[in-house]
């Protein structure tokens, strides 16, 4: 496969995963928000997990309210992670790469475009952003299930879901870097009693409520909490997840192409990451240290990935 080709696949599912990501950090911002008497820390914290808040505050300013905040998330065309913006960056890559996928997923990526640019013509009104948020996720899963259900399994396939699971990957541990900014600043305070809403807000945010309480019964809890989101292998947003799925479309690349990269050992050692400790290691060392380091050794994978595979070729 050509490397143009392969890095559309693989940037066509970032963005989406990145589309529908973004509003599941506005979701948690939202859910945080309501348990507390101010939400200006919560936004800050919000923009600063997605790594926009630089593009805000040069836009806006320094001070940081709800309604902007959420614009910019959603549909500022000046932010390049907005909802709106990736979308668009989606659809792109996949008309690119329109022989290389099959009609139902052209169809679902564009009609995701469709879609969400209705839907985020002009601002948001508070009152409807939760079917807003709700329709980000739909249209992303749509795309997935015609992917899933409707593509050859060969190295177009693997590339499309390395993009999903590195971005996927990188969102739940910003998210789990929102609870720390947030939350609780002191990685002393994580597994105790405080602030229970809010860590079942994360829960929600990434859509593992209902899995968790299957899982470990009715009680929150902070501590099984970060275990579930960073070490569960069932739990298909965890990092221990994503990171699995990654070694494994990696390992399909090396058998096709008959090639091994430096990237596969990377593949490798981020999953080590995810399996070679447990969370009262994590809780001991610091949550947001681990969380630091597990979105560093992502990053050098993804740009690895795109090296190994030659995509701007």
């Amino acid at each position: 496969m050509l490397g143009k080709t392969a890095g559309g696949l693989y940037w066509m599912s970032r963005y989406l995963e990145r589309s529908e990501n973004a509003a599941r950090l506005v979701e948690a911002g939202q859910r945080i928000a309501l348990t507390r008497s101010a939400d200006e820390d919560e936004w800050h914290s919000i923009l600063q997990t997605a790594a926009s808040y630089a593009g805000y505050i040069e836009k806006y300013g320094e001070e940081v309210n709800r309604d902007a905040a959420v614009d910019w998330m959603l549909r500022d065309p000046d932010n390049p992670s907005s909802v709106l913006s990736v979308v668009s960056h989606a659809r792109q890559n996949a008309r690119m790469v329109r022989t290389a996928i099959t009609r139902e997923v052209w169809e679902a990526v564009n009609q995701a475009w469709m879609t969400l640019k209705s839907a985020l013509a002009r601002r948001v009104p508070e009152r409807d952003l939760p079917a807003v948020l709700s329709l980000v996720r739909q249209r992303s899963a749509f795309v997935r299930g015609a992917m899933h259900g409707t593509m050859l399994r060969n190295d177009a396939y693997d590339f499309a879901r390395i993009g999903t699971f590195i971005e996927r990957a990188d969102s739940t541990a910003r998210i789990l870097d929102v609870k720390y900014y947030v939350l609780l600043p002191s990685a002393l305070a994580v597994g105790s009693s405080l602030d229970n809403v809010q860590w079942e807000s994360i829960l929600r945010s990434v859509s593992a409520e209902g899995a968790y309480r299957m899982t470990y019964g009715q009680d929150v809890r902070p501590r099984e909490i970060a275990h579930f989101l960073i070490f569960d292998t069932r739990m298909p947003r965890s990092l221990a997840f994503c990171a699995g799925k990654l070694v494994d479309n990696l390992a399909y690349l090396e058998k096709d192409y008959g090639e091994t990269h430096r990237s596969h050992g990377l593949g490798g050692e981020l999953c080590a990451c995810t399996s070679g400790s447990n969370v009262d290691q994590v809780v001991e060392t610091g949550l947001h240290e681990f969380i630091q380091d597990f979105l560093a050794r992502a990053s050098a994978l993804g740009a690895q990935i795109e090296s190994d595979y030659r995509f701007h070729e």
